[in-house]
């Protein structure tokens, strides 16, 4: 079967979906790997490297997608991808299912089996392919390091001739993937740190990276399917305000990290705690593409509100294409190998555990329940 890598159109993505060293992994499968040239040169990954891996190097993505039996993409597909894509095709992709339902639409009335990387479920089975982790191990230690950049403090403490510098502190709000990365590299560079979550169960890891979990004297919790947060009751939400709050006014940098699937991410930090924080302060938003966790995030911008930098980043990962690339290559390959045969062929078991969830078009359908209530929803008609 034919396996085709193409460039990523979306504008300032630097990842590709496959690494020469997922080639290997996918040819010793019996697959035969066709890479678009210059596919992963933001990534670090040459055309020179792909051809010793394995891969043919094909000279435009029409002659990579030529005849291709599997596709391999980071991002949702633009138009031009999916009209040269044949009937058949199986997908494999970021696809924001329960966010752009006229995609998945697309996808069915195109007769393509797409397999979404989001809708892979949080089971241990499944960590190796669980790209979102991935993902978001890149955004919360970058966040970090944006915020860090930006603020006009050290993040250490320092003893020197000239005085003690205090260290900077941070708060972290959401202990997920990237808050727990945010957290471990905050430490690393010597902030002191307090981080608060919905979920409980993530106290003690939140306390083994060496920050404090703030707990509110009544409980606020809310964890959702597959370990993700849920949304809270409008009481459940005025109690968490109110706990923020009482931290905000002291943090020097804050990382805001909940999203809840499908849903607009939840406000976090009003405007009056921005006034309440010291002017310099530094909020990075990892949440800026839903919405944001913050009342002044603007997607894709730097912004001050009330003396405050708001910074609202998108696409993190691709800021560090080389080893977000590598991650994700990873993470599909291992998918790719739970529904081929032992001769390289599909094999697409809806009972699996994996793919069954993950899978959201087949055979000109939308198979799985929640997307399929999504655009039914959203489209003003059946799917």
């Amino acid at each position: 079967m034919k396996v085709a890598v193409v460039k990523e159109t979306l504008p300032g993505e630097a990842r590709v979906a496959l690494v020469p060293q997922g080639v290997k992994a996918l040819t010793k499968a019996g697959l035969d790997v066709h890479v678009e040239s210059g596919a992963g040169s933001s990534a670090g990954a040459s055309d020179e490297e792909y051809r010793e891996a394995g891969a043919t190097v094909a000279s435009s993505a029409a002659e990579a997608l030529r005849g291709a039996g599997l596709v391999l993409h980071v991002n949702p597909p633009d138009p031009d991808l999916l009209e040269s894509m044949g009937e058949g095709t199986v997908l494999v992709s970021f696809l924001n299912p329960l966010g752009d339902p006229l995609l998945s639409r697309s996808l069915a009335e195109r007769n393509i089996t797409s397999i979404s990387m989001e809708m892979v479920p949080r089971i241990t089975r499944a960590q190796s392919m669980d790209a979102l982790s991935s993902q978001a191990t890149v955004a919360g230690y970058k966040a970090v390091l944006i915020a860090a950049g930006e603020l006009p403090k050290f993040l250490p403490m320092f003893t020197t001739a000239a005085g003690t510098i205090r260290p900077a502190k941070a708060l972290v709000l959401g202990a997920g993937v990237a808050g727990l990365q945010a957290i471990a590299t905050a430490r690393r560079l010597g902030a002191v740190v307090e981080a608060f979550d919905v979920r409980p169960a993530v106290k003690e890891q939140v306390e083994s990276l060496g920050a404090t979990f703030l707990e509110a004297s009544e409980e606020v919790t809310a964890e959702g399917e597959g370990g993700y947060a849920a949304e809270l009751s409008e009481d459940q939400h005025q109690k968490e305000l109110e706990l923020i709050a009482g931290a905000i006014a002291g943090a020097d940098i804050v990382i805001t990290t909940a999203q809840i699937p499908g849903r607009p991410a939840p406000l976090l930090v009003t405007d009056e705690m921005l006034v309440s924080m010291r002017p310099g302060s530094v909020v990075v938003d990892l949440a800026s593409e839903s919405g944001g966790n913050c009342s002044a995030t603007k997607a894709g911008e730097h912004v001050v509100a009330h003396g405050v930098q708001v910074i609202g980043p998108v696409n993190i990962p691709s800021s560090i294409p080389v080893h977000a690339s590598q991650m994700y290559s990873k993470n599909v390959v291992t998918l790719v190998q739970e529904f081929l045969d032992e001769e390289g062929g599909l094999a697409l078991d809806f009972e699996n555990d994996v793919i069954g969830p993950a899978t959201v078009t087949h055979a000109g359908e939308i198979r799985n329940e929640r997307v399929r209530d999504v655009v039914a929803t959203n489209t003003g008609g059946e799917s």
